[in-house]
């Protein structure tokens, strides 16, 4: 399977696991678990903010979507997942 990295697209900064961004509800949760989606008010972060220079990162807003990398080459592989199963149940 393709391996989906994330990364802030203007300083290759790579969050943890245990990095947490807050949203304006106050809630505090890793965002790349939710695809920006905050889990306790439901808004959807289209920008994710890097962070701070002093943790290693450049503190700019990149969207959200931009953050993934190889995403083009782990979709190639779900569509021919999805085609295989579709072809097996029409036989």
């Amino acid at each position: 399977m393709a391996e989906v990295k994330i990364a802030c697209p203007k300083c290759n900064w790579e969050p943890t696991p245990s990095d947490q961004w807050s949203c304006t509800c106050g809630h505090s949760w890793h965002t790349f678990d939710t695809a920006g989606r905050c889990p306790a008010c439901g808004k959807q972060w289209e920008e994710t903010q890097c962070f701070e220079p002093a943790v290693g990162g450049c503190g700019r807003m990149s969207p959200h979507l931009d953050w993934y990398r190889n995403l083009d080459g782990w979709l190639l592989e779900e569509i021919k997942r999805i085609r295989i199963r579709v072809l097996e149940k029409a036989d």
